[in-house]
């Protein structure tokens, strides 16, 4: 093939990057095993990573033994699991994004003021029954613009929230949709869509109408790459390949070829997709957009390291350290963080 388009930005979010860290500190803090409520992100090698690490993804708080230490993954769970979660584990950390927080907060204060809240997301997505498990009575879910016209059970004042990882395409339509049918109709002052997720899908629109192919990177469920998969077939790419990995490119990709990835998928694939890709005229970064985003790590965490400095200060007899233990964390990448662990 001759070149490869590579989008930016692409990759790990603000949400992602924040989870992994957590999760590699929780390795870092507790022997084997620490237990995971979902998968801490969608995306295979980040989750066999942390498997080798000794870490156990559970789909049920109640697979948790007594008093072992747990994180909650960057989706959200449901209130009664994280109360679950803390009544039986001896450490919970809720890695959750507070992209994700902020929809929680708007369900819950939207149904407890009498709205009928339509959610636009994906049935059985995690993020999905996250959210709709924080008002169940008062949720309605939908997936496209006629199930919003089969909403006939609606009466009072109606609120529309998103799952944040939508692709723009899907969620224009169905608001539109929304707001003919319900002229009050509520809706937050700041978007639900991710940054992050919109970023990546205006990186991929910029470079749509060059390619010959179209690769994303990412996990089939991944709802972020799910979307960049659809947006590039919305605009126009001749081919749309989805790979988790670089051994399931095929042989016979020519001209030039568009690469991006998923915002779970870590720059380690998009370096062996490109080696495996290797363009005779090699690669161009089409740079979009600037992400400068930083979500710090989760408060139970940040506690939980600071008293194990202090408790460890006070073992030799030493001061606690001037120096805080998650102080460089904004420097330090989740693939860094990662990679500094050794498997079991």
């Amino acid at each position: 093939m001759e070149r490869v388009v590579l989008a930016r930005p692409r990759g790990f979010c603000a949400g992602v990057e924040m989870a992994i860290k957590a999760l590699a500190w929780m390795c870092r803090l507790f022997e084997p095993p620490v237990y995971c409520y979902h998968e801490i992100v969608h995306n295979q090698l980040v989750v066999d990573r942390f498997r080798e690490l000794g870490v156990v993804f559970v789909d049920d708080v109640a697979e948790v033994p007594e008093g072992a230490p747990l994180m909650l993954s960057a989706h959200g769970s449901a209130p009664e699991v994280v109360a679950d979660a803390r009544d039986r584990a001896s450490v919970v950390v809720n890695a959750v994004c507070p992209l994700v927080t902020k929809v929680h907060h708007e369900m819950k204060v939207r149904a407890n003021k009498g709205y009928t809240v339509i959610y636009v997301g994906h049935a059985g997505h995690e993020e999905a029954i996250g959210t709709m498990a924080v008002a169940p009575k008062a949720v309605r879910l939908v997936e496209s613009e006629a199930e919003v016209d089969a909403l006939d059970d609606i009466e009072g004042e109606v609120a529309l929230l998103a799952q944040t990882t939508l692709s723009h395409d899907e969620w224009s339509g169905i608001m539109e949709r929304a707001r003919d049918r319900f002229p009050g109709l509520w809706m937050p002052g700041r978007a639900d869509l991710c940054f992050a997720t919109t970023n990546r899908q205006a990186a991929l629109k910029a470079i749509a109408g060059r390619v010959d192919a179209m690769v994303v990177i990412g996990s089939a469920n991944s709802s972020n790459t799910v979307a960049l998969e659809k947006v590039a077939r919305a605009a126009g790419c001749p081919a749309v390949l989805r790979v988790d990995s670089a051994a399931e490119l095929p042989e016979d990709l020519f001209g030039t070829v568009g690469v991006t990835a998923g915002a779970s998928a870590p720059e380690e694939l998009v370096r062996q997709v490109l080696a495996r890709l290797h363009p005779r005229s090699g690669v161009e970064e089409v740079h979009v957009v600037d992400e400068e985003e930083y979500f710090p790590p989760p408060r139970e965490l940040r506690d939980l390291v600071r008293a194990v400095a202090t408790a460890a200060s006070a073992a030799v007899g030493a001061p606690p350290s001037a120096t805080q233990p998650l102080a460089d964390d904004r420097e330090m990448g989740a693939t860094e963080a990662l990679d500094a662990l050794a498997p079991i």
